[in-house]
């Protein structure tokens, strides 16, 4: 395993003795040998005509991985209709890549020349994409990743359209259209593609996709949002079917609202819940936020990172692109949520998220490991990102205590 994140330090408190007045909970067993989907990473997005772009002080906090930063691997970027807009992406997606980062792409309208107007119920303006025009749009999108790739940033993946069920203020698409626009276009881009980036994760509008032969083996890349979508949707049978070689990722999404300040506990901890049941349930290898430096998001107006930002961080700065998810018991008791994750190599990464009242106690297993040691940190209402110093494996077996209303991240050595 490559260096552990340099992150704030506090006086020598261990986070894995055990607490006398910490409830005890079930067994947690972390199996390496058992991996699922390897993960992709955590970011955010840029987007530079509707705010300001981050500052060069902001972008190595969201990429960079050392002492207050957020470790993201992942940005997300627009595809302007307007080509003169371009420029302005690229000093950010170049310094996230000098980072390490996976850049991708999603556009919210065609160029103007490529859309008509019609009747979508009661919105008498609704856009689409013209029939004729699917070759040119494909050659658009074509064009922003040939003119990233020039100015220094290789995307991985484009979208064919962002939020396409969820369009008043963009451009609509049905299941059949984008069916076709795979089918037929989607084989001249010259890098990944994404799709169908369902604002809710609306399985109806990926279903046809996934059982279109022809679509499906010109998609890379199955993005969703999840806006408000139920835990209980969240696993997806039909795409572990038929998805064989192609990718899972969730490309938008801030939770549980935009209204709220991040830095609100312990409603913030609510974002550690989401991203263990988006890698966990829903087995997506990518969890991507809307704007990176937001009120409401990772990266405070100021640049400091938030409360918000540190529910990432626990993953971000620790799960690093290609990782694999490994089986861990994943509800040791109620409120109580654990992922955990292994670089290859004999060190784990294990994620709690404790939103009870109370402190845990909690014993952890791993089966078949060779650590000796275990590290930690804990983010709860008083501290973010700190340091707990280190404790002893002893036969694979330690006892982490997860206080109240906290996350804990630990790494085995």
């Amino acid at each position: 395993m490559s260096a552990l994140p340099v992150l704030a330090a506090a006086p020598p408190a261990v986070g894995a003795t055990r607490a006398p007045s910490a409830a005890a909970a079930a067994e947690v067993i972390v199996d390496p040998s058992a991996r699922r989907q390897t993960i992709r990473g955590f970011g955010g997005m840029n987007h530079t005509v509707w705010i300001n772009d981050l500052t060069p002080a902001q972008r190595d906090t969201a990429f960079g991985n050392g002492e207050g930063q957020l470790g993201f691997s992942v940005l997300r970027i627009p595809v302007h209709e307007d080509r003169a807009s371009w420029s302005g992406e690229v000093a950010t997606a170049r310094r996230a890549v000098e980072h390490g980062a996976t850049v991708i792409a999603s556009p919210w309208n065609p160029p103007a020349q490529m859309v008509e107007t019609f009747v979508r119920g009661d919105q008498s303006d609704a856009r689409r994409l013209r029939y004729d025009m699917y070759g040119a749009y494909a050659q658009h999108l074509n064009d922003f990743h040939r003119f990233m790739r020039d100015n220094g940033v290789n995307l991985y993946a484009v979208s064919v359209q962002n939020e396409p069920d969820y369009a008043h203020e963009w451009t609509w698409w049905t299941p059949n259209e984008m069916i076709r626009f795979l089918r037929e276009n989607a084989g001249s881009i010259e890098t990944r593609v994404i799709a169908p980036e369902s604002f809710q994760y609306v399985k109806g509008f990926s279903d046809p996709i996934l059982n279109d032969a022809g679509a499906l083996a010109n998609l890379d890349v199955l993005g969703a949002h999840l806006y408000g979508t139920q835990y209980q949707n969240f696993p997806y049978p039909l795409f572990k079917q038929r998805g064989q070689g192609k990718e899972l990722w969730m490309t938008e999404v801030y939770h549980p609202n935009s209204s709220d300040s991040a830095d609100l506990w312990p409603q913030a901890l609510d974002v550690g819940e989401h991203i263990h049941h988006a890698l966990v349930d829903a087995e997506f290898q990518a969890y991507v936020w809307w704007y990176i430096r937001r009120s409401y998001g990772p990266m405070r107006e100021d640049g400091r990172i938030s409360k918000r930002g540190a529910g990432m961080a626990h993953f971000s700065k620790f799960v690093r692109p290609g990782y694999a998810r490994i089986d861990a018991t994943p509800t040791p008791q109620s409120n109580l949520y654990v992922s955990a994750y292994s670089g290859g190599g004999s060190a784990v990464v294990i994620v709690a998220v404790n939103k009870g009242a109370s402190p845990v106690s909690q014993p952890f297993t791993l089966v078949n490991s060779a650590s000796s040691s275990v590290s930690s940190w804990v983010t709860d209402a008083n501290r973010t990102l700190t340091s707990r110093g280190a404790s002893t494996v002893s036969n694979g077996s330690f006892t982490g205590e997860l206080p109240a209303r906290s996350l804990t991240t630990f790494v085995t050595g």
